[in-house]
């Protein structure tokens, strides 16, 4: 598989991801934020039923395979992974004076085809 084809693959595994989440009521704030060598796929902010009640950031990992020869998309983020993860997510909110503010690390897998399957595992590991 080629590089193209497989950020192709991963761009319409988002794409399908921000769409599933958006649905579900959260609001996509940002995509592919970097902070140096980490990425979060999504930042959201999903609003607590109240809305005196707040809500919480949601720091989103997609993972899509077009099959399951890879294994499931869940299965590749590692603890490595999560470093990263984390480490963006700190700096995301860092940058924005939001240090404090209750967050959590989804992953939503995404099979590609004419209608993908969607996995979405929230609070999938706990860092702060």
């Amino acid at each position: 598989m080629t590089s193209h084809t497989h950020s192709a693959i991963g761009r319409r595994g988002e794409d399908a991801a921000a769409a599933f989440l958006e649905a579900k009521g959260f609001r996509v704030l940002e995509r592919n934020y970097r902070f140096e060598r980490s990425e979060v796929d999504l930042v959201c902010f999903l609003p607590a039923p109240r809305w005196e009640d707040g809500g919480e950031m949601v720091f989103v990992e997609v993972k899509a395979r077009s099959g399951a020869d890879f294994g499931h998309g869940e299965e590749a983020v590692t603890p490595e992974k999560q470093r990263h993860l984390v480490r963006a997510a700190r700096a995301w909110l860092h940058e924005r004076k939001m240090e404090g503010t209750p967050a959590r690390f989804d992953v939503v897998a995404v099979g590609t085809g004419p209608r993908p399957e969607i996995r979405h595992t929230e609070s999938a590991f706990w860092i702060f």
